[in-house]
């Protein structure tokens, strides 16, 4: 016999054993562009290309995850940038040449020491 919810649904096994929301964590998921982890939305920091006058492309971090073009979610940890800057993976991530992370990786010592 199919179980049911009070509305009539039919319930999942998950639902069956109460587990739905805690094995489901909230949010959308995105995957850390440096140690390749999986995380929720929130806890990753998304992080943009900017070009400055001279032409050259910067990594630059949008912690408000609004501003304009291709987007890559990064720990707001500076292993994990180390990490992502030593497998080239900000180029890869922005299909196109990451000269530098210097105002990246700024903002993630200034939150880091914030949050101590």
């Amino acid at each position: 016999m199919t179980e049911t919810d009070p509305a009539g649904a039919r319930l999942s096994e998950v639902d069956r054993a109460g587990l739905q929301s805690d094995a489901t964590p909230a949010g959308p998921i995105r995957t850390c562009i440096g140690c390749r982890g999986r995380d929720s939305r929130s806890t990753l920091l998304r992080i943009v290309v900017v070009t400055d006058d001279r032409g050259e492309t910067t990594a630059a971090p949008d912690p408000r995850k609004c501003l304009p073009g291709r987007g890559a979610w990064l720990h707001p940890d500076i292993a994990c940038l180390d990490l992502a800057v030593r497998r080239r993976a900000l180029s890869r991530a922005f299909r196109q040449r990451v000269e530098g992370t210097d105002a990246l990786r700024a903002w993630i010592q200034d939150v880091g020491s914030s949050q101590q």
